[in-house]
Formats: C-alpha cells, structure tokens, sequence
C-alpha cells in the first residue's frame, strides 16, 4: 500500500498505510504503478537543466519548461522522472480544462456518488511529479489551483471535499508552454510566472540534433546531416510564412519514414513540410527545399 500523507492538527503531515477513505459511500485506492518510466529515456542535456531540475526539486520548488515545440520537453520530463524515480502524470492542458478537471470530480455509479480524483489531486496524493503541458491553453480559473501549490503554502485545495492536501517533499509541480505562441488572451501573468523556476529549451546545436536523429532513428549520418540543414533552412522562414520551422521532433519522423524505405522527399514532404503548412505557396516553397538537398 501507499503511504497517504493526512493532515494533523496544527498542520503538520505523518504518513499512514492504506486506502483514502471518502466522506461518502465509497473507497478509492490510488495506484501509481502505470505512471512510473521504467526504462531510462533518451535524452541529450545542453547545459545545466538537469542540476538545475534537481535542485528545484530538492527544494521543494517548482519549475517552468519554456521553449518551441517539439524540442524535448516532454522528453526532458520522462527522463528526470526516470532519474528521480517518481511517477510521472501528465496533463495535455486544452481551452476547455477547468480547474475541477485537475482536482476532481463525485461522479455516479451503480447507485454510489464516488469521488474521483484528478490528476493534480492524485500526484500530490502519492508524492509524483504533475506535468502540465502547454498550460496557457487551460482555462483561466486553473491558476486559483495553482498558485497555492506552486508558493511556500504547497497545497492543494479541494472544495467539494472540504479538504486541503499538504503537499509532501517528493511531489513536484512542472508547467510548459511556448513563448511563440504568447497573445494577450494566452499569456501567463506575473502572479503565475514568478511563482516558478524558469527553463529555457530550443533546438539543439546542429552536431548534437544530427547525434540525436542517428541514436532515435538509426538513419545514416549522411542523411541526418541533410535533414538538420533542411530543418534549419525551414526554421529560417519562421515569421516569412512559417509560424514555426521543423522542430527535432519533426525529424525524427521523417528519418524514421527514411529509415523504412521512404524516400527522403517523400519523407520530408509527408513528415515536414505537409505539418508546417496549409498554403499551397509556402508549401511549394518547402518542398523545394528539400529538393535541393536531396
């Protein structure tokens, strides 16, 4: 069984053996074992993101992931979950999450109200790491649960239950999103920001994104090559047609359709150039450059 940490009177957290017991006629066990990454995942560090990570962690600090698309946050969460060895939960935020979806929920079954929790609830139950992806697409009122988390308080408030969980030294608290993306509608405010440690992500170096392709893909390093010089190529166009360029994550698709066979225009039209664009201009465009180098 988990260790479930309950409040004491005065505040302070000891842990105790077994279910969670609901205020209704129901019982919910938490289980954790689909959550942890049991195989190391590959990841190449650029700097000091993973003493920094460690270090926030320790203190009880939580952290914010900036950077484009597709250059290895995710992939940077799986690993130091993999390394710390905690369970990972992952929340894919969208316009429509609300803050009851992070918290939880009474739901009714078989004539019983159950209370399910969120995942935001269940990592901070089990002490895991909760992984808001991309968050400035959450609805706004998800900041009334974040904030007292993310500060010295560290807990979670749980209305419908009338009860506020402590988080315990092991929970961690990590939000993502894409500065390139910032609007006045989707923008993270400075009561928000400043609750965090900052990250900051972007494309690798190009020996290191073709080190990358060949360990993920086995692609040649000859091919890999052409496909980082495309990509840097592509990321050229950004704010000249492009929104973004080709993000690593968009060349590990096209080798991997190399790697079975694909040609490498067909591979980069398919896997690169159709993702970036609609307009039959700019795709065009694209597409010729990938014919020049391959």
């Amino acid at each position: 069984m988990l260790a479930i940490l309950a409040p004491r009177p005065g505040g302070a957290c000891a842990p105790r053996r077994g279910v969670f017991k609901l205020g209704v006629a129901s019982v919910q066990q938490i289980k954790t074992e689909e959550y942890y990454i049991r195989e190391e995942p590959y990841y190449e560090p650029v700097g000091d993101e993973i003493e920094i990570f460690e270090a926030a962690y320790g203190n009880g600090l939580p952290l914010l992931l900036k950077g484009p698309t597709g250059c290895g946050k995710t992939r940077f969460m799986e690993h130091m979950a993999w390394r710390l060895q905690r369970p990972l939960i992952t929340v894919s935020c969208h316009d429509d999450l609300t803050a009851s979806d992070l918290v939880g929920r009474f739901l009714v079954k078989g004539g019983e109200t159950l209370w399910v929790d969120g995942p935001l609830a269940r990592a901070v139950r089990v002490g895991g790491i909760c992984y808001l992806d991309e968050v400035v697409e959450a609805r706004k009122d998800t900041t009334v649960v974040i904030h007292p988390l993310a500060d010295d308080r560290r807990v979670l408030p749980v209305e419908k239950l009338g009860e506020l969980l402590e988080a315990g030294p092991e929970f961690c608290l990590v939000m993502s999103y894409n500065p390139g993306y910032q609007s006045v509608l989707k923008d993270l405010k400075q009561s928000t920001r400043q609750r965090f440690v900052a990250l900051e992500f972007d494309y690798p170096e190009a020996a290191l994104e073709r080190r990358i392709l060949e360990t993920e893909t086995g692609i040649d390093a000859e091919r890999a090559r052409q496909l980082v010089k495309f990509a840097h190529m592509t990321r050229n166009l950004k704010g000249q047609g492009l929104d973004e360029g080709a993000s690593t994550r968009l060349l590990v698709h096209a080798a991997k359709l190399m790697a079975s066979g694909v040609t490498p225009v067909a591979a980069c039209r398919s896997a690169i150039a159709q993702a970036l664009s609609d307009d039959p201009d700019m795709l065009a465009a694209v597409n010729e450059l990938s014919a020049s180098l391959f």
